[in-house]
Order: C-alpha cells, then structure tokens, then sequence
C-alpha cells in the first residue's frame, strides 16, 4: 500500500461556543485539536491511504488525547515523539458578530518546534526514504529555525533519490514568519525540491504582492502544479500539458471554509496515489473541498465522506535521477 509521512503541528484549539460572547467576561469556548497537515493525514487516512504523522508531542495529558484521537483515525503514530515536561501549542479563535475570525497563538514553546533538533531527529528523518510521498506545508516550515529547514530539505533531496516524492503545499501564514524576505527565501527553496506543489493566488499574493498569475506560476519551476484561484477553479500544469479544472456548483450552503485547501491536498495526493491523472486527481480535491466546507470545523462526520472510489493500480516508485 501506498504511504504518506505527514509533518507538521496540532495544537490544541479553543473555538468559541455557538451562543457565546466575546466581549467582557469571556464568553464560553469548546476545545479541540487542530493543524493543517493533521487535517490532511485525517482525510488521506479515510481515503484509504497509508499516513504517518511526524511532530513532537509533550507527555501531558493533552498530547496522550491527540495520540488516541488520531489512532482512532487510523494516522499512524509511531514516529511521534514525545518530550518530557512540554506541551502542545494553544491557539483561540474568536468570532466577531458578522462571523468574521480572528486566531490568537500561544506557540513559542510548543514540543513541536524542537522536532529538527532532538537525538532522534536523525532516525525520524532517515525513514522519509520508506514513504512514497513527503507532504507539508509552509506552517510546517516557519515553525523550524534555519537550521532545522536545511536539515529537513537535507533528508527529503536524500529520500527523493530512491523515488520518494515531494508535496508541498503553500500555506503561508504571516505571522509565522519573522518577515516576508525569509519566506520567500524558504519558498525558493521548497518550490525547487519539490514533486508536486499545490498552492493559491491567496497565498502567492501575500507574498508576491501585483504580480499576475502568469508571474506567479513562474515561480514555481516543479513540473506539476496544482494552483488554485480565488473562485472555485484550478489551473494545472503537468509534464505534457496544461488544464483548467471548475469546481461543481455548490448545492448546500457554505457553513465554514476551515481545510477545504487540506482537504483538496488529501484528495488529490490520494487520487495520483491510485493511479489517476492531474485531471482527475484535482476533479477529486474539488469534490472533497466542497464537502467540507459545508460543515462546521476542519473535520466533517465520518458519516459525510463520500463514497470511496476505486483507483487504478498506482504507478511504480522510481528514484529522482
């Protein structure tokens, strides 16, 4: 069976509580988990795929749920480590009266930015060579120092050698990073490893302010690209072509855009896994995005995924020459 190792951050989230408020005293908060290459391992887990989740948890109690919610999910678990007296990260989401979001982030000291640099980082990163694709984000990226990305981008050009492949996902978060120049460095760098990159005029124009699309996609030199706009469409470059491909029109309302991007990334990633085209492979993010989207949270019900298609055999493993 095909594998994902997933790398990445969940941290512990508190949303505020349908009903509460906001201003003075508080209001009332549910707590959960989140993270967006999580996210994705979830929805790869349920499309069949093989996904291991690679980060760095403390030894509290918290971090003990997250094993268990994940095992319950089917993401493996066993090159999570976990650190002695450390926690979690901690981020709040707060909603306005016009159902606007805002994120506030305690994560500075969170176990899994020390995941680059502890004794068993060398063994972690070694077994990226077992995988058949390597998926993360730019969020994974910005919460490593410098040090612990060349580290990273070491072992994945090493895995790339014996046939894994890369998928990096754009996910720029401002406030991740210590400015712009850095992560458009660290971008350069990504976008020239990578297999397969899935990114948004969203996101490349948080970086690349005025630029149009055609100096965007430039960019980014990796053979498959999967770039999506601002309404539902994405343009798709591939060895051998070029493609534009419409989201369906939505036939329930839009409840909380939270993971359609994560969604999209499984379902695609799970779709060139089994055997199917860019074509078909972004037919499949698009229907999975719309899904979601049409719940509250990252995570719908398992009762809503739709039904699983079956994909041709995968392609053979070949090493990067």
């Amino acid at each position: 069976m095909a594998s994902v190792a997933c790398i990445g951050e969940c941290m512990v989230e508190l949303r505020q509580a349908q009903g509460g408020s906001a201003g003075q005293g508080g209001g009332l908060y549910s707590r959960g988990f989140g993270g967006d290459t999580l996210n994705t391992a979830v929805y790869l887990a349920r499309l069949d795929v093989k996904v291991d989740y690679l980060t760095a948890l403390g030894d509290d109690a918290l971090s003990d749920e997250m094993i268990a919610a994940w095992n319950a999910e089917s993401i493996g678990t066993r090159r999570v480590v976990r650190l002695p007296g450390k926690l979690p990260g901690l981020y709040m989401i707060q909603t306005d009266a016009n159902g606007e979001r805002q994120f506030f982030h305690w994560r500075d000291s969170a176990a899994a930015r020390e995941l680059m640099s502890l004794p068993e980082t060398d063994e972690l990163l070694n077994s990226l060579m077992s995988y058949d694709i390597v998926y993360l984000s730019a969020i994974t990226l910005s919460i490593y120092d410098a040090a612990g990305r060349d580290r990273l981008f070491a072992a994945i050009k090493r895995a790339r050698l014996l046939g894994t492949r890369f998928v990096f996902d754009t996910n720029f978060r401002a406030r991740g990073w210590p400015d712009r120049d850095v992560a458009r460095e660290v971008f350069a760098t990504a976008f020239a490893a990578a297999d397969i990159v899935l990114t948004s005029t969203e996101d490349l124009l948080a970086l690349y302010p005025g630029e149009n699309q055609d100096q965007l996609m430039a960019r980014i030199p990796t053979s498959e690209l999967v770039f999506r706009l601002a309404e539902p469409v994405s343009l798709l470059r591939f060895p051998g072509g070029t493609s534009e491909v419409r989201a369906e029109p939505m036939t329930k309302p839009v409840v909380d855009t939270t993971a359609a991007g994560d969604s999209f990334a499984a379902a695609y990633i799970a779709a060139r896994l089994g055997g199917s085209d860019p074509v078909e492979a972004a037919q499949a993010g698009h229907r999975l995005a719309s899904l979601v989207i049409c719940y509250p949270g990252a995570i719908i019900p398992g009762y809503a995924m739709p039904p699983k298609k079956r994909h041709r055999a995968a392609p053979t493993r070949q090493a990067t020459k």
